[in-house]
């Protein structure tokens, strides 16, 4: 399935930016135990500059970013700029232009679309979160499984090759209880890990992606083990 990500990118950062208005920047980030909002809304800058540079550039060596205002009152505002060059270098570049991306050999500029929604939607409900404002947050059952195909093919196999997590023992199947009958057939399964011992987890697509990314507990005993050595916090 096809997501329009640069449509949906840009209604994510615009969410993210009017939230920062709206969020203490000193309260805690639950997700991050060393952060508090500024240092979330720092990165999520930073992943932008950085992405914005490997499109341009070729490599992902980018500069450090800009300091962050010091009065946090124009916090707001200091993101969305962030956000919006990036967003205008997506726009104006061909999706099929090369890029560095996370993978081997040459990328493309569109992979960065889809990593930048899924990178935003995540931090958002991070933010939401130091808010104690969680069931805010909402995701397409279509979007948070494509994000979780993104965990398996991408996320996983990238920490084991750089040696961030090992590699596993027991796989994980994620099934999910919201997804269209014709979409999961279309898509077909998630699986992180690529062994015969396979677990299986069931749920929504989004607390699906919540429990692999370690926003929400586990309570299934054996697929916890499983997601505590599948990618790092």
């Amino acid at each position: 399935m096809q997501h329009p990500f640069i449509d949906l990118l840009a209604s994510a950062v615009e969410r993210f930016a009017a939230l920062t208005a709206e969020v203490d920047p000193t309260l805690p980030v639950p997700a991050c135990p060393d952060w508090v909002v500024v240092d979330l809304v720092e990165h999520l800058s930073s992943v932008h500059s950085w992405a914005r540079h490997a499109i341009l550039e070729g490599n992902p060596e980018a500069p450090l970013l800009d300091s962050t205002p010091a009065d946090l009152s124009l916090l707001p505002g200091w993101y969305r700029g962030h956000a919006e060059a990036l967003l205008a270098v997506l726009r104006s570049t061909p999706e099929d232009a090369e890029a560095w991306t996370f993978g081997r050999g040459a990328g493309t500029a569109g992979w960065w679309q889809r990593r930048q929604t899924h990178e935003t939607l995540l931090h958002t409900r991070d933010l939401l979160a130091a808010a104690g404002r969680e069931d805010e947050w909402h995701v397409d059952p279509a979007l948070a499984w494509d994000a979780l195909d993104e965990v398996a093919s991408m996320f996983y196999p990238r920490q084991v090759r750089l040696a961030r997590c090992d590699m596993l023992t027991t796989a994980l199947r994620l099934v999910p209880t919201d997804l269209p009958a014709g979409l999961l057939a279309e898509t077909g399964p998630v699986v992180i890990g690529d062994v015969e011992d396979v677990v299986e987890l069931t749920g929504t697509a989004g607390d699906l992606l919540l429990q692999v990314w370690k926003r929400l507990p586990c309570t299934d005993e054996r697929a916890a083990g499983v997601l505590a050595h599948a990618i790092t916090p």
